[in-house]
């Protein structure tokens, strides 16, 4: 079988498997660094079948998004870090709706329209907490363009198997290098779907949950089901409820479909953790710098390695606990002021000592820098 080997951007990798997962609609509007992932889909949607739309602003992309998914479409839009601002009440509106969509974050530096063209990883809490109230939440982040298409399609499979709304986190490194990626065979893709429902029209309730299943079926406007569907605290039916039963139970369901399957949604690597005493935790583009300085430091009988978070939310507690309890430090490289070492702090508790590096400047942390706070901070070899 011939191989589909292409030379291809992260933006370019993100479309195609996007389309490869079932991508048939997208609405959204173009904003530095992300807008070749909405120029590519206005060219490659209409081949497919698929339809694109630029809307009038972010926020009435995101709404185009969740109204496309409704009625059946597999949808998706791309925005940075202004973008992504406006579009969180409408993220919130698709969480309590549980409406299966992905939103696609390319992150420059900030805040406000902040560095347009340069990269940042400045939005990681924004993804899990920038809608209010308690709401489920799945963000991915790729640290190449190989693993862009990949996650990609994962995104959308947590989207339609779990009914909810999930992020792709790169950052402007990822989204625009170029790397020669092969692009797996259709047959080769797992590729799920909502589950539509098998009742009579009369007897569907939009969010009923039966058989142990706590992700309710979902019927595409158009097919005959006819329901309602509300930003509000609502029961079964859709319909509103102030029944304060009812608003527990709800957002507990929603909050526990990440918590029941919290072990699918976990992705990680691992990198020369073995003898480790030293780990790095990083992620997106910020991992390949940390992967190199790694290398360097162990040219120099440093026992370090790499943690990274593939699954950036839900926080890998579990896993993240289990490191720290192995190694004397751990540093978290990140390109902001401390936003994942927040959690990896929380988790750590007193297991070990936990570091930062951070930086906003709108530049790439270098393996030589890496390895400096490695050599300097944290293992003071020059003076101890």
């Amino acid at each position: 079988m011939n191989k589909n080997i292409k030379l291809m951007q992260g933006n370019e990798a993100c479309v195609e498997g996007a389309l490869a997962a079932g991508m048939k609609f997208y609405a959204g509007y173009p904003i530095t660094p992300s807008t070749e992932i909405a120029e590519i889909s206005s060219l490659k949607l209409p081949r497919v079948g698929g339809k694109f739309i630029q809307m009038e602003d972010e926020i009435a992309g995101m709404a185009a998004v969740i109204g496309g998914s409704l009625a059946g479409l597999k949808s998706m839009t791309a925005t940075s870090g202004p973008g992504f601002s406006l579009k969180q009440e409408n993220i919130g509106y698709a969480a309590i709706t549980e409406i299966p969509c992905v939103i696609v974050n390319v992150q420059r530096g900030g805040p406000s329209t902040g560095l347009p063209t340069s990269p940042a990883q400045g939005d990681i809490m924004q993804a899990r907490w920038g809608t209010h109230g308690d709401h489920p939440v799945i963000a991915l982040t790729p640290s190449s363009v190989k693993e862009t298409f990949d996650l990609t399609v994962k995104a959308f499979n947590y989207a339609e198997k779990y009914r909810m709304p999930v992020m792709l986190m790169l950052d402007e490194v990822i989204g625009h290098m170029r790397e020669k990626i092969e692009i797996p065979n259709r047959e080769e893709i797992e590729i799920i779907d909502r589950v539509k429902p098998t009742c009579d029209p009369d007897e569907y309730k939009a969010y009923e949950v039966k058989d142990g299943d706590i992700v309710p079926k979902m019927a595409s406007f158009g097919d005959g089901y006819r329901y309602h569907v509300t930003g509000l605290v609502h029961d079964e039916t859709g319909f509103p409820s102030n029944d304060s039963v009812i608003a527990e139970n709800l957002i507990n369901r929603l909050m526990n479909k990440i918590e029941d399957n919290i072990d699918d949604i976990t992705n990680y690597e691992e990198y020369m953790l073995e003898d480790a005493d030293v780990a790095i935790i990083a992620y997106g583009g910020t991992a390949r710098s940390a992967k190199s300085a790694i290398e360097l430091a162990k040219e120099e009988g440093i026992k370090v390695g790499l943690f990274r978070p593939i699954t950036i939310w839900p926080f890998l507690e579990k896993e993240i606990k289990e490191l720290t309890k192995k190694v004397k430090k751990v540093i978290v490289v990140e390109m902001n002021l401390g936003q994942y070492v927040l959690e990896v702090e929380r988790a750590a508790d007193k297991d070990c000592e936990v570091f930062k590096y951070g930086r906003v400047n709108g530049q790439l942390i270098t393996p030589d820098e890496i390895l400096e706070k490695i050599k300097g901070d944290v293992l003071c070899l020059a003076n101890c």
